[in-house]
């Protein structure tokens, strides 16, 4: 656990929002483990580094094949064992991850079927009644985002530097665009849905929360009690919540188009109507 650690924030933070309790599966790269939070039963999940993945390509934290299939099965295990429960446990996401796992083998063999499994599973446990909170400790990269912890009701950002949400990395983008590094990042300084740092992605309305730590890599109990009061927090503020899904998220101060469109798609479906 240690050395996986030292590569990536989720598993530290699982280990210390779960006070060490131990893993429900003995699988590798996805760390499952059910802890308390406020009280009462929550799931924790996490992706983590696993350097003898026997798929090269997520080797490194990336979420793949066999874990996007794992993460669906942590997450509709919670969701069939409190099926007739009148209090669904919380699950929490803590989110540390470089991208989707890229390769021939991952395409040929669906990766699409298995992160969509993984995302379905989410909106599944949220649409349940389920309360899902998403912790982002590190990266939070394209696919590996969408199917892990992008379908929380509440997202929560550390604010620290290391903490990144984007569609790709620096270096994809910038062949993808044909612009250098720097030619990118300072069409990012003006183009906030194009910037790779948390405080440009909170402008877009999706974060619920942006929490400042004092160490993000190394918190002391300071650090991880703020952060086990703002799960706590974030878990209230779902029950005070009837609506279950995402539209909170429209309410951001660069998201007046979105809304906009919205409107406009509404009145044309109700003229049809």
């Amino acid at each position: 656990m240690m050395e996986q650690e030292a590569k990536n924030r989720g598993a530290m933070w699982l280990r210390l929002l779960t006070g060490g309790a131990s893993p429900v599966h003995d699988w590798r790269a996805v760390q499952v483990c059910d802890a308390m939070l406020a009280g009462q039963a929550a799931r924790y999940i996490a992706v983590v580094p696993d350097p003898d993945n026997r798929f090269p390509r997520a080797r490194g934290g990336e979420v793949g094949l066999v874990e996007g299939w794992q993460l669906a099965r942590a997450v509709q295990e919670v969701v069939e064992l409190d099926r007739h429960a009148p209090v669904k446990r919380p699950i929490v996401a803590v989110i540390d991850v470089p991208s989707q796992a890229y390769g021939r083998r991952e395409e040929a063999f669906g990766i699409h079927l298995a992160l969509a499994g993984a995302a379905g599973a989410y909106a599944e446990a949220r649409i349940a009644g389920h309360p899902v909170i998403g912790l982002i400790v590190g990266l939070a990269m394209s696919g590996a985002f969408l199917a892990h912890g992008y379908q929380a009701n509440r997202l929560i950002a550390l604010d620290d530097a290391g903490v990144q949400v984007h569609a790709m990395g620096k270096a994809s983008a910038a062949r993808v665009t044909l612009r250098s590094v720097d030619a990118l990042e300072k069409l990012a300084a003006s183009v906030p849905p194009m910037a790779y740092d948390i405080a440009s992605y909170a402008t877009l309305g999706i974060l619920w929360k942006l929490l400042r730590v004092e160490d993000a890599s190394l918190p002391g109990e300071g650090d991880i009690a703020q952060v086990r009061n703002t799960l706590e927090a974030a878990l209230a503020d779902i029950l005070e919540d009837r609506e279950r899904d995402l539209a909170g998220r429209l309410n951001g101060e660069l998201r007046q188009a979105s809304r906009r469109v919205r409107e406009l798609l509404r009145t044309e479906w109700e003229a049809a109507d």
